[in-house]
């Protein structure tokens, strides 16, 4: 059996995104012991570079070994008792996996839900919270990942806190694409992932705990059920050198790599990436929209790096796909839960925001439809995006 050999790949799809050569070269530097000197100062650096991803002055910021899914479960066991009544906002698949976490932890789930491609209502969780007084916790995706949604985390953490709840916020696709500010929010804890706009391989979920989110797991009367997940356990892993205590053997190679996508960001700047994401964004859709196809949702709600593109009528959607990544090497995504089959998803994250792959992907789509005989206009899409370069 010969060694494996990866396809060369242009990634646009939900994640994981392109990954830029600086971060496969630090992960292939030369593996240290987990509790090496040399690796406890890397685990520091990260920490800081994290503080500032997050905007966030909160000690408690650091990657969880796992992907995003581990960092949302960290959030929930931790945070979650058996009995606890915990509001629950949906609005695509992954709120739908918050409420699955809130009842495997023993809680009891208020869900209230709102449209797919929509934005959380703040009115429908003001009403939710007032119907159910009890409440101390409130759980939402920012940048839902299955529809394309963008939230306005900021309203809805006040929403909560006015009525005496915590928030944990979903920034899986989030984090480094679009305006996020933990302290400025006031943000209790909140998590992320690696593989989306910090174009670091997936494996690592950045988390955040703020102060009120601290004393809520200092005053649990129950374990936390996870003993991998524990915070009070694994903070003894990722405090200083001085208090550091043994609690698993890190993806040391991984975290090189994080360190480097980190470094990146802080080159570029924060708004500036923020930015970015938004210019080519925008010229994507005007490409798009030149091929008469149609972003979902509704304006002022869309996330700029993953765009939910509706299937025009007699496409085949697994023979485009499939098309794509045949003759073009290039992912795009497929539709989950209620978009199964009518929509793609079409991810413009970290490395992958660029003019080269939204002209790319313009190409290559507009040429897998035509060959099912649905006419588009190529040339037109790519004037349209250049005319948004140009602007």
């Amino acid at each position: 059996m010969p060694s494996f050999n990866p396809p060369l790949r242009t990634l646009m799809g939900p994640g994981p995104s392109d990954v830029h050569p600086r971060v496969l070269a630090a992960m292939a530097r030369p593996t240290i012991g987990h509790l090496d000197p040399a690796f406890v100062g890397l685990m520091d650096d990260i920490k800081a570079l994290l503080r500032q991803a997050f905007k966030t002055r909160n000690e408690v910021t650091f990657p969880i070994s796992g992907p995003g899914s581990v960092g949302m479960e960290a959030c929930f066991v931790n945070l979650v008792e058996p009995g606890d009544t915990v509001i629950v906002c949906r609005n695509g698949v992954f709120g739908g996996r918050m409420k699955e976490n809130v009842e495997r932890a023993g809680g009891v789930a208020i869900v209230v839900d709102d449209p797919w491609t929509r934005a959380v209502d703040p009115q429908r969780l003001e009403d939710a919270l007032e119907t159910n007084p009890q409440a101390r916790l409130v759980a939402f995706v920012m940048a839902e990942t299955s529809t394309g949604a963008l939230s306005d985390a900021s309203t809805l953490v006040q929403i909560a806190h006015r009525h005496g709840a915590l928030a944990i916020v979903d920034a899986v696709t989030a984090l480094g694409g679009v305006p996020l500010d933990v302290d400025g929010w006031d943000i209790d804890a909140i998590y992320s992932g690696t593989q989306k706009c910090l174009s670091c391989p997936p494996g690592l979920s950045p988390v955040s705990f703020g102060a009120r989110a601290l004393d809520k797991l200092r005053a649990r009367k129950t374990p936390v059920q996870s003993w991998f997940l524990d915070l009070n356990l694994v903070l003894g892993y990722w405090s200083g050198a001085a208090r550091r205590s043994y609690h698993h053997t890190a993806p040391i190679n991984a975290l090189y790599g994080l360190h480097e996508a980190l470094l990146m960001l802080h080159e570029e700047g924060l708004e500036a990436a923020w930015a970015r994401h938004a210019l080519h964004h925008r010229a994507l859709r005007a490409g798009l929209e030149a091929m008469d196809l149609r972003l979902a949702g509704a304006d002022g709600e869309r996330l700029p790096q993953l765009n939910v593109v509706g299937i025009p009528d007699g496409v085949d959607d697994a023979r485009v796909r499939q098309t794509l990544l045949d003759d073009y090497d290039l992912e795009i995504g497929a539709g989950l839960g209620e978009f199964a089959g009518k929509a793609w998803r079409i991810g413009l994250m970290g490395q992958s925001a660029s003019r080269r792959h939204v002209l790319a992907c313009l190409t290559a789509l507009g040429s897998a439809m035509a060959a099912q005989g649905r006419p588009s206009d190529c040339g037109a899409a790519l004037a349209a995006a250049q005319k948004v370069y140009a602007a």
